[in-house]
């Protein structure tokens, strides 16, 4: 009980930090740092979503929830999980427009481009899950309530269902196009790009301080990416493996507190505002 509930705490603390930080230090508002207190936002959903449940199933040894509480669990994670892909793009081609275009980027990514980039984000999270949710309201579940999972995943549902759920299926297939697949390319070709840019600069101080500007993104891409492509790529039959289990729970409890560690020890401008924020008047 103590590890889990120190690490959901840890989590909120680290991501409010961060937030915080932004806010308050106000000569750094450049774009990546205004795309991070959006992904904090968002990794504070996604484990808020998750970690307390798991807590009750861990303090009781198993835990009941109703349709309706799973089906809201299962919608806001899957929310804040397409938000994620999708946060995670935009800040690859932040970096893209940093780096390779350095002298138009001031005006190209402006305010006005950063909100809509992130309301967009948001919005299409909300949208791409609803059909999974009205799709599962369509469903029968009969036999076994058993959710062979610590929380509400969309394969340990179907699962359970006695009406067909090739619709369902469908879905999921048509929907990792745009949340997953296309994302995930995107970023490869960004940083195809970036890698050469980097590559041309003339000297290794440049290359350096042009590299370290993306390092800590590209590790958390690599990540989460990672661990979301495994999921895809593994035969729906063994989602509910104690591996499947295991990678499920690095990308919704581990790299919520992770992301923001990443980005506050690979990010020099971050660290020396920490630095000063925690060790001086």
């Amino acid at each position: 009980m103590t590890r889990p509930k120190t690490n959901y705490i840890l989590t909120l603390l680290a991501n409010f930090t961060i937030i915080s930080l932004v806010i308050a230090c106000r000569h750094i508002n450049a774009p990546m740092y205004f795309f991070l207190t959006h992904l904090s936002f968002n990794d504070i959903l996604l484990t808020t979503t998750i970690e307390p449940e798991m807590l009750q199933i861990i303090l009781r040894e198993g835990s009941s929830i109703t349709q309706a509480g799973c089906f809201t669990q299962f919608y806001f994670f899957s929310v804040s999980a397409t938000n994620e892909c999708f946060l995670l793009t935009v800040m690859s081609y932040d970096r893209y427009l940093a780096i390779c275009n350095p002298l138009r980027y001031s005006s190209i990514m402006d305010l006005k481009l950063c909100n809509l980039l992130a309301t967009s984000c948001m919005i299409c999270g909300l949208l791409i899950s609803l059909p999974h949710i009205s799709l599962l309201h369509k469903n029968t579940f009969c036999g076994s309530n058993i959710i062979n999972h610590f929380y509400c995943d969309l394969l340990p549902l179907l699962s359970l269902a006695c009406s067909d759920t090739s619709g369902n299926e469908v879905v999921i297939d048509v929907t990792s196009v745009p949340v997953v697949f296309l994302p995930f390319i995107f970023i490869s070709m960004s940083y195809i790009n970036i890698i050469g840019a980097i590559l041309r600069i003339s000297t290794s101080a440049g290359r350096q301080k042009a590299f370290s500007t993306c390092s800590s993104h590209l590790t958390v891409v690599c990540m989460y990416y990672g661990t979301m492509l495994f999921n895809y790529l593994v035969p729906s039959k063994g989602q509910s493996s104690g591996l499947q289990k295991f990678i499920s729970m690095c990308y919704t409890i581990a790299i919520p507190l992770l992301n923001p560690i990443i980005y506050s020890l690979r990010n020099q401008e971050m660290t020396r505002i920490l630095m000063r924020f925690f060790f001086t008047k």
